[in-house]
C-alpha cells in the first residue's frame, strides 16, 4: 500500500508550507508557500546566514553609502523573501508563493506597488512571473489590488482566507488561488466552545473549505482553493481532493510514514452542499465578514501576528546590517 502521503499526491497538489529548504528538499513538493512567521524562522537558521548577508548587501548597494540602515533594511525585506524564493524555485519544478507586507493589508495601491516590485526582482533574476504567487491579506482592498494584478498577469493567492464571504469575493476577483485557513479556524471555535477535539466531519474548518471548494466548483469558478494552517492529519485527510494543501513538514512526515487507505473527500463529479450564485459589493462584503466574527476576528488577529513577524525580522535584520558593516569598516581600518 502506498503511503497517505502518495495517495493524498495523486488527487491533491502537495505544497510544502515552510522557508525550510531542506524540509523542501526532501518532500519535492510541487509548489511552496512562506509567510513573513516562516520567513524569520528561516531566517534564525545559521545556514540561511549567507542567504541573509547577501540580501542586506544587494540592498545597500542599491541605495547608496548614505542611506540609512532602517532604508536600507526596508529595502532588504522584499529582498530577503525574494531570495529564499528564488532558492527554493531551484528544488521545486512549479510556483512558489511571497507574500506582500501585511501593514499594507488595508492599502490597495501600497499592495499593488509592492506586488508589481516583487515581481521585479524576480524579473531580475530571469524568473518567470508564472512560477510566482503574490500572497495578499483577504481584505477588501487585498481583494481589489488582486484584482487590478491579475489583469496584468500577476498571480495571486488570498490569503488569511476565514470567511465564506472573502471566498466570493476572491472569485468573482478572477485571483488564481486562495488560502483558506482551517487550522485557526478549529482554533476560534474551540476557545468560544471549550470542546477540545472534533472529528474530520465536524471540525469547522474542513466544514468552511469543503463549502467553499463545492460552491466554486457548481459556478465553474477558475479560482483554485489550498487548504492551510492545518492543526493534525486527520484535517488534512478530510480535505483528500481538494485542489491544493499546503502541508508543514512535521504533517509531511507523519502522511509519508503512514500506509493506512485514504478515500477522496473533495470531488468535482461528485458535489455537495452548494448554493446559488452570490454576488458582493464593498458593503455587502463587509456586512457579511463583519457578521461573521469569527472570521473577521481571525482575519485581524492573522493580520496584527504577521506585521509583528515582518517587525521582528526588521529588528533582525537591522542587528545583522550592523554585525556587517562594523566588520567591513574594521578591515578597512586594518589595512
Amino acid at each position: 500500500m502506498a503511503s497517505l502521503l502518495e495517495q493524498l499526491s495523486s488527487m491533491t497538489v502537495v505544497v510544502a508550507d515552510t522557508g525550510d529548504l531542506e524540509a523542501i528538499r526532501d518532500f519535492q513538493p510541487r509548489d511552496a508557500t512562506t509567510n513573513p512567521s516562516l520567513i524569520l524562522a528561516a531566517a534564525q537558521i545559521p545556514a540561511y546566514q549567507d542567504l541573509i548577508d547577501q540580501s542586506l548587501k544587494s540592498s545597500r548597494e542599491r541605495l547608496g553609502a548614505l542611506a540609512s540602515s532602517d532604508e536600507v533594511v526596508s529595502e532588504a525585506i522584499d529582498e530577503v523573501c525574494v531570495i529564499f524564493g528564488k532558492e527554493i524555485l531551484k528544488i521545486i519544478p512549479g510556483r512558489v508563493s511571497t507574500e506582500v507586507d501585511a501593514r499594507l493589508s488595508f492599502d490597495k495601491d501600497g499592495t499593488i506597488d509592492k506586488a508589481r516590485k516583487i515581481i521585479n526582482l524576480y524579473k531580475q533574476s530571469g524568473i518567470s512571473k508564472e512560477r510566482i504567487l503574490i500572497k495578499i491579506a483577504s481584505t477588501w482592498e487585498g481583494v481589489k489590488a488582486a484584482e487590478v494584478l491579475e489583469k496584468e498577469g500577476i498571480h495571486c493567492n488570498l490569503t488569511l482566507l476565514f470567511g465564506f464571504s472573502q471566498a466570493i469575493a476572491c472569485a468573482e476577483a478572477g485571483v488564481t488561488l486562495i488560502s483558506p485557513f482551517v487550522g485557526r479556524i478549529l482554533d476560534w471555535y474551540k476557545s468560544e466552545t471549550g470542546k477540545e477535539s472534533y472529528s474530520a466531519n465536524e471540525d469547522p474548518g474542513v466544514i468552511s473549505v469543503s463549502k467553499i471548494y463545492n460552491y466554486y466548483k457548481t459556478h465553474n469558478y477558475k479560482t483554485e482553493v489550498m487548504g492551510a494552517s492545518f492543526r493534525n492529519v486527520d484535517e488534512i485527510l478530510g480535505l483528500a481532493g481538494c485542489d491544493l494543501l499546503t502541508i508543514s513538514p512535521k504533517f509531511l512526515k507523519e502522511l509519508e510514514n503512514n500506509n493506512s487507505s485514504l478515500t477522496r473527500k473533495l470531488d468535482p463529479l461528485a458535489l455537495s452542499g452548494s448554493s446559488d450564485k452570490i454576488h458582493l459589493n464593498e458593503v455587502d462584503f463587509k456586512i457579511m465578514l463583519k457578521a461573521d466574527r469569527m472570521a473577521s476576528e481571525k482575519l485581524q488577529e492573522g493580520i496584527v501576528n504577521f506585521s509583528k513577524a515582518i517587525e521582528q525580522l526588521e529588528i533582525q535584520l537591522k542587528e545583522r546590517l550592523c554585525s556587517i558593516e562594523s566588520d567591513t569598516e574594521a578591515v578597512l581600518s586594518a589595512r
